[in-house]
């Protein structure tokens, strides 16, 4: 069993594993580092105000669509890039498995060839067997 695990690891394009690692550490940083200084949102604060004082509901209104605005933005900006730090793990994942595939076929064809010429060299000792004993 650990001969195809060693098999597998040796298929395994190092190289681009390992030049792809610091992007997506990056990018895994970057995105925990945003998520992780975020603090819970507040409760918003109900505040009655007079009817009267209009300008001050505006006022109040305008400042909490503009919070409100910037908070959607930056969580679509962390929504991105944690989208394009699944896309990375994805394509790198999709190369393993792809490897993987090509070892598992690879080792089948390898199978076949063992029997082949265990058959083979089993026909060989039979008939050197027979030659030698006739």
């Amino acid at each position: 069993m650990a001969i195809p695990w060693f098999s597998v690891l040796q298929a395994v394009p190092w190289g681009q594993v390992i030049d792809n690692a610091p992007k997506v550490v990056d990018g895994a940083r970057r995105f925990w580092n945003a998520v992780a200084k975020r603090q819970a949102p507040e409760e918003a604060e109900v505040v009655d105000v007079p009817a009267t004082n209009e300008a001050a509901v505006l006022s109040m209104l305008r400042q909490r669509l503009r919070a409100l605005e910037s908070a959607n933005a930056e969580l679509q900006r962390q929504m991105l890039e944690s989208s394009e730090l699944i896309k990375n793990l994805a394509d790198q994942n999709a190369q393993l498995i792809r490897r993987i595939e090509a070892n598992r076929k690879h080792m089948v064809r390898l199978t076949w060839l063992a029997v082949f010429s265990a058959v083979v060299m089993l026909g060989i000792v039979a008939f050197a067997v027979r030659q030698h004993a006739g």
